[in-house]
Formats: structure tokens, sequence, C-alpha cells
């Protein structure tokens, strides 16, 4: 007998549908805390430059909005016992928006509060997150610093930014709604360092080395740049991966070719002068002119960049 196929669903299949259709276009304009903490510097960089473009299922967006739902919970179970919550910037209104001194990098704190019962005085940051039960019990077993590096650094970059001493790491286990609670010193050293790595990632105008030369390596396998990386694949084209645009102060950029200032939407669409930043590019340079340079790939064919001849 032949094996029937799986039931169809329509529904839930165009609910994903609408999660990835609604998605943006994958790119984040700044370099995120939430992202500081990662062990792969070339990583950070791909990300930073665009490299790869993030596209996620819609069963993976919902999961991201789910996360993000949770945070209006986290805030009314705190005010329910008497701490006062701020999830949004009275001057400003919306998301608590944190930037370093040259703009490119930061992120949005969840809130701020004090009140809380070991602490009554004192503002912490707050960060609250969801857990599997694998995750959660890994946490509960090690700590935020050991089982959660990134959600360590990143807490430690908005304390360093917002000023604050204190951050309040509140979590849920998924499958159980039990929650976890860590309050977490702000180590001033640490705080530095993150900011001087952020600084130095997005300022370098080649990508930093790789964390592991070897394609099979665990941090290499899951990494989503991994076919530029590893592969010889192209990265997306774009001014942020065109050897002309760099970041200047501001949060801004600039594109030395036409001398211009570069918006969102410009970085996004490039220009025919494009021109790939050469280490993004699996091939020995050969020769270049102002705009166009040759590569042998691999495979020892010659690949031209740029205007055509």
């Amino acid at each position: 007998m032949a094996v029937l196929p799986p039931p169809s669903s329509p529904t839930v299949t165009a609910i994903y549908a609408a999660y990835e259709a609604a998605a943006d276009a994958g790119y984040r304009a700044h370099l995120g805390a939430s992202l500081i903490g990662a062990e792969c510097e070339r990583a950070i960089w791909y990300t930073f430059r665009w490299a790869t473009r993030a596209r996620h299922t819609g069963r993976l967006l919902r999961l991201f909005e789910t996360g993000h739902l949770a945070e209006a919970r986290f805030v009314a179970d705190l005010r329910r016992i008497g701490v006062t919550v701020l999830d949004v910037d009275p001057a400003t209104g919306r998301q608590w928006n944190l930037r370093d001194a040259g703009g490119h990098f930061g992120g949005s704190m969840d809130a701020v509060a004090k009140g809380f019962p070991e602490a009554p005085a004192t503002w912490h940051v707050c960060e609250f997150k969801t857990h599997s039960a694998k995750s959660f019990a890994k946490l509960k077993a090690e700590g935020v610093a050991a089982s959660k590096p990134l959600h360590w650094s990143q807490m430690q970059a908005y304390m360093q930014l917002a000023g604050l001493d204190r951050a309040f790491y509140l979590a849920v286990c998924k499958d159980t709604d039990e929650l976890y609670q860590e309050r977490i010193r702000h180590d001033a050293e640490a705080g530095l360092r993150i900011l001087a790595r952020a600084a130095r990632i997005i300022g370098a105008a080649r990508p930093p080395a790789r964390i592991s030369q070897d394609p099979t390596w665990w941090q290499c396998r899951f990494c989503d740049h991994h076919a530029v990386c590893h592969d010889g694949a192209a990265p997306e084209r774009h001014c942020r991966s065109c050897l002309h645009a760099s970041p200047v102060p501001g949060g801004d950029w600039h594109c030395a070719r036409h001398n211009a200032p570069l918006d969102r939407r410009n970085q996004e669409a490039g220009c025919a002068a494009h021109l790939y930043i050469p280490d993004l590019i699996d091939g020995e340079q050969l020769d270049a002119g102002e705009d166009w340079v040759s590569y042998r790939l691999p495979d020892n064919s010659v690949w031209r960049d740029g205007v055509a001849a």
C-alpha cells in the first residue's frame, strides 16, 4: 500500500506565510547588544555588514513574537507586587533605545524598574526572556553568565550605556510557566570591553578572523553566515557589502564613490557602481580599476566585479 501523504494544513500554512510576508528585509540597521557576546567576531561583522539576509520561517517568526508578547505579562507580574516598571522611555513615549557614542551599537531595553523586594531603592535594567524546558533547566543550574553568555553581555552593555549598576533578569519556562530571577551586578571592566569590541568590529574594513577554519566546527555549522564564510557563496549585494561604503559617527553611513550619505533605503538598494569588499570574494585579486576588480576563482576561472568592460 502506498504511503499516504500527511494531511494538508492550509490555514496553518497561510498563517505562517502571512508572518513571512510581513517580515522586514532581514537587516538590522545597528549592531545589536543581543549579539555582541557571540564568540565569533567574524560572524558579528558579517551581520553588521548584512552579508547574509536573515530569512526566517513563519513558524520561527511567530515564536519570536511569542517572546515579545510575554514581555507585557512580565511587566504586569512585577507591577502586581508593587515594583515600579517603566517599559517605555518617559521622554519619548517609546521603548528605551540605547546607543554608543558612535551611534552604531546598542539596543532596546525591555524596561527599567525599582522596588524589587531584594533592593527596593535601586533602579535595574530589566531583561525578560522565555526558555524551553531544557534551556530553563540549564539556566537554573548554572546561572545567566554561564548558561546564557549572550544575555549576560547584553545586560552588561545596557548597564554601561544606561549608567545603571544592576540588572534584573526574569525568565519563564514555556513548558511549565515556572519563573526564574537573577540580579546581575554591573561589571564596569566588562562593559568597557564590550563597547570597545563593538567599536572595533564596526570600524573594521575587512572581516575579522574566523573562530575556526573547520567548516564542520559546531559554531560554524549552525552559523547563519556559513555559506559566505566557508562555502564561497556570494554575499548579498548592497551598500554594506561594498568597499565604497563605511559607517560614520551618528549611526550614519557614507559612500566614498559618490561622496554622499547613505540612508537605510539607499543602503539596501545599492547602485551600479557596487564593488564587493575584496575579502568577501572567494578568489585571488588579479587587477583593478576605478570601477572594477578582477578575481581568479577557485575553479581557475576569472570573474570581473563592477562596471562591465
